[in-house]
Formats: structure tokens, C-alpha cells, sequence
């Protein structure tokens, strides 16, 4: 590993996010290569404006494609979601060894081991161009997870492959995507494979109140002692939503849970912050009331988790043949209903 570097800035890099819905196949990929131009573009001047010491930088979800509105599992993953050795990842790596940072982002991603599913992913691209990190989305409500495969997907992949951590001269990074900021155990579970930095890409409403979203972005900062960039949208184009209702709010936080740097609504480079590694190990090295990771205590917790189970596992593979089967949306939703009417019977939503 090169030399570490322990004091750097990172960037949220807020950019309008356009949807490719209404485009073909063929028109979809000329979109989304458009787009990347873009982001070097905008990249490269931010990092003159804010410094050469931007080492990190964090894209939003859906900076490629914006989100599906009703197309099929089908119809997305051919059209919205990219090959692991596929041309957009040829250029986003161009992107960041042209510019020595670290990139961060979410795509829809297509698995060899998985035909006709899509999985959503977050990667880290080093600065040399190499991707180091994969992480896939694991809580959804209308898309497939690893989890929906569960079984077929440790045995193809293991379970180090679930929370991945990626040992930088940077520091140590995760990822976490979207909505699951909203979940402890994701970045928990990071954490305690060694996370220093949560990269978050996010698309999130815009609102000038404490939303879910930006309340637990804060909550994971302290209760783990990490720092957390969290990148949002700086709006969505052509959406049947109005452009600016997902936008702003892009934050760099650190392991107190003080923000340093945070973005309004529109394009903007404004959430950009110093990531001291030295004063998070200090700090995580200090005894105290306050070092919370030091004080967690998780076999109390582990006979309530193992023996109790909320949104099933593998709902998408076939128990007879262990063979996995491409759903309609519906069954996301019909499978949460089924969760719901069950944990009413158990008590335990009322």
C-alpha cells in the first residue's frame, strides 16, 4: 500500500442526476457516458478550487440512470445496469487516476453469476484506477438484494464479500447505500470490521427540517466513531416528480456528529471538508463514557437476533431446486405485506 495520508479533503460532488426512462437501450448508454464526461469535468474543477490535497469524493445514487418508474426486473437490467468490466467503469477509473482521488458512487449493476437480475451497487474506485470495493445493496423495497438469493449468494460469493472494507492510504473504507443510513446495523457491521469512513450515496428529499435520512446519518457518526460523507442528488431531470424535490442536503460529518461542511438545494462542490484520521484514532483509542464503540457489548444482542427472523431470506430462490427465479415488482411488495400480517399476529407492530 502507498504511503498513508492521514489529513485530506473529500468532496461531496452534488450533481443533477438524469433519468434515462424514457431513452432505448442504445440511447440509455450514450446518456450515461454523457454524464461521466460531465463529472469529470465538474470534478476536475472543484478539486482546483478546493485543493490538490482532495483525496476522496463521493457521487450520489442514481448519478447515472435515476431510479425505475415501472419498467420490469427485465427491462432495467438491460437498459440501466452496467457490466462489472463495462465501459462506464473503464471511465470512471480514467476519472480518478487523472485526478489521484478515491471515487465513490451507486450503479445498477449486472452479475454473471445472477442472469436477468440486477443488484445495486456501491463501489470505490482507488487512484490508481483499480475498483477495490464492491458493496451490494442489501435492503430494498422493490429491487432485488443479495438477501432475496441469500443461500446461492454465500455460495458463490462467501459472506466477507457482504460488508466489504477496503485498507487505503486513505483510511479504512464502506459503503452504505441510499435509504440503509437508516438501518444500525449495516454501518454497524462495517465498523466492526474495521470502517473508518462510511461513503454514502444518497437520494433523499430536500427539506429544510431534520429529516429520517439526515437525523441517522449523525446517529451512525457517533454511535460508531466514523466519519460519514454522505452525498445526495442535486436534483433529478426528467422525472414525473418535480426536479428539485430529491436535492441538497449532501454532508460530511464527523465522529462527533458535528457536520462540517453541508450542501442547499441545486449543482454544487460546497460539501467539502478536512478528514483527519489521526484525531478519530486518538479518539477512538481514549477511555471514557463517550467512546461508545469501546463500550459495546454484543453478545447481549446476538440470541435475540439468531433466533428471530422479520423480512425472510431468499425469496427469490426456488427451494426444491435452489434455482433462482426473475420476480415481477409486485412481489416486493407482496412479500412486505406477508412480513406485516406476521409481525401483527406476533405483536410486535402494535
Amino acid at each position: 500500500m502507498t504511503e498513508e495520508t492521514t489529513h485530506y479533503m473529500a468532496l461531496c460532488l452534488q450533481l443533477n442526476c438524469p433519468t434515462i426512462n424514457r431513452l432505448s437501450v442504445e440511447e440509455s448508454r450514450k446518456s450515461m457516458m454523457k454524464t461521466i464526461k460531465k463529472i469529470s469535468f465538474h470534478l476536475n474543477g472543484s478539486k482546483l478550487l478546493i485543493g490538490n490535497d482532495t483525496r476522496l469524493v463521493v457521487l450520489p445514487e442514481y448519478f447515472m440512470t435515476g431510479y425505475p418508474l415501472g419498467e420490469s426486473i427485465q427491462e432495467w437490467t438491460e437498459k440501466a445496469a452496467i457490466d462489472i468490466d463495462g465501459p462506464e467503469y473503464d471511465a470512471l477509473s480514467n476519472i480518478a487516476q487523472k485526478n489521484n482521488v478515491f471515487l465513490s458512487g451507486n450503479a445498477y449493476e449486472k452479475d454473471s453469476e445472477f442472469p436477468g437480475l440486477y443488484f445495486q451497487t456501491s463501489f470505490i474506485i482507488n487512484s490508481s484506477g483499480d475498483l477495490i470495493l464492491r458493496y451490494r445493496r442489501l435492503i430494498s423495497l422493490y429491487a432485488p438484494t443479495p438477501h432475496d438469493v441469500w443461500d446461492r449468494y454465500l455460495e458463490v460469493y462467501g459472506y466477507d464479500a457482504i460488508f466489504p472494507v477496503a485498507n487505503t492510504e486513505i483510511g479504512k473504507l464502506a459503503c452504505c447505500a441510499s435509504e440503509e443510513i437508516l438501518y444500525p446495523e449495516i454501518c454497524r457491521a462495517h465498523t466492526l470490521r474495521g470502517a473508518e469512513i462510511i461513503l454514502h450515496s444518497s437520494s433523499e428529499i430536500a427539506s429544510n427540517d431534520l429529516t429520517p435520512k439526515d437525523i441517522t446519518k449523525r446517529a451512525r457518526a457517533i454511535e460508531n466513531l466514523i466519519y460519514v460523507v454522505s452525498c445526495n442528488s442535486g436534483g433529478i431531470q426528467n422525472s414525473p416528480i418535480p426536479t428539485n424535490s430529491v436535492d441538497g442536503m449532501s454532508k460530511i460529518i464527523d465522529f462527533h456528529g458535528n457536520i462540517l461542511a453541508s450542501s442547499s438545494i441545486g449543482e454544487t462542490m460546497v460539501s467539502n471538508a478536512e478528514i483527519d484520521l489521526l484525531a478519530l484514532r486518538r479518539y477512538r483509542d481514549r477511555p471514557g463514557m463517550s467512546n461508545i464503540l469501546s463500550r459495546q457489548r454484543l453478545e447481549l444482542f446476538g440470541e435475540t437476533y439468531n433466533t428471530r427472523s422479520i423480512y425472510p431470506a431468499n425469496t427469490l430462490l426456488d427451494k426444491k431446486t435452489g434455482k433462482f427465479f426473475i420476480p415481477e415488482r409486485k412481489h416486493f411488495s407482496e412479500t412486505q405485506k406477508q412480513v406485516i400480517a406476521s409481525l401483527s399476529k406476533k405483536n410486535l407492530n402494535s
